[in-house]
């Protein structure tokens, strides 16, 4: 693989994973518009685990309140604040890889993969999140996240395994209307992609293991790097923007962004 095309998959996969503007989206589509190959599945988990390392790093309170939930409940104590987060990160998790193993065992993922499908579900949640946003209060915080909630913001999830929608946005939206503020919607939205990172870097890990497409390990190591320092700027940046000014500039991007895609689809 080019250098540049390294770099390039790196920091967009670092700055999009994490602001309502699809990740998925920007990964098929650069490939697409520059003729570019696939960057294959190592490359793949590298930047899981560089956009992982960001998140924990940003949230290390929240991520160690979960991780002191997860043992409390393998004691058996469920009662406490941190298990209650820690089992709602678990519960919002399940829709998205039952819906996950339901399109590939449908064979369904790369017909979702299309320029048309990622323009629609662009521009069309971006109007979604426009919505929410002006609908939503603000008043709930994460410590009023339960498992009703994390039923509701896992079904969203879900929804966002089509190209386009963005699981960050999809679960942004969600919160909203339930009622949690801008910087609380994109807390609990950034905390559940942990557990699903983690789920979704399993299933690469074990379909590099079955087909052996180890490859290089020095460019994996570097798109690694590379995605956990952008991702970590972009987490920054979001958290600022989304605190003074809103989702405004996301959803303008968004719209444009579609627009083009449908321009580029029909014309």
């Amino acid at each position: 693989m080019p250098l540049w095309q390294l770099v390039v998959l790196a920091l967009v996969q670092g700055v999009t994973e994490f602001l309502p503007i699809s990740s998925s989206a920007h990964l098929i589509v650069i490939p697409q518009v520059a003729g570019a190959a696939d960057q294959g599945l190592l490359i793949d988990v590298a930047l899981h685990v560089g956009t992982l390392g960001a998140v924990v790093v940003f949230f290390r309170r929240d991520v160690g309140a979960a991780a002191r939930g997860t043992a409390a409940v393998l004691r058996g104590r469920f009662d406490a604040p941190d298990a209650r987060l820690a089992l709602a990160l678990a519960v919002a998790t399940l829709p998205v890889i039952a819906a996950g193993l339901a399109l590939k065992l449908a064979d369904l993922a790369d017909a979702l993969r299309s320029v048309a499908v990622i323009g629609w579900a662009t521009v069309l949640f971006a109007i979604v999140l426009w919505w929410a946003d002006r609908r939503g209060g603000a008043a709930r915080t994460l410590g009023d996240w339960g498992l009703r909630e994390a039923v509701v913001l896992g079904l969203w999830q879900a929804v966002a395994l089509i190209p386009g929608t963005s699981r960050s946005g999809a679960c942004m939206t969600g919160a909203r209307l339930l009622g949690f503020g801008r910087v609380e919607a994109a807390r609990i939205a950034t905390l559940m992609s942990i557990p699903t990172i983690l789920a979704s870097g399993a299933l690469l890990v074990a379909e590099i293991a079955a087909t052996g497409a180890w490859g290089a390990l020095g460019p994996a190591v570097v798109a690694a790097i590379l995605a956990f320092v952008a991702a970590l700027g972009a987490l920054a940046v979001m958290m600022r923007v989304l605190d003074r000014i809103g989702f405004g500039p996301f959803i303008l991007y968004r719209l444009i962004m579609g627009a083009g895609l449908l321009a580029w689809a029909y014309l």
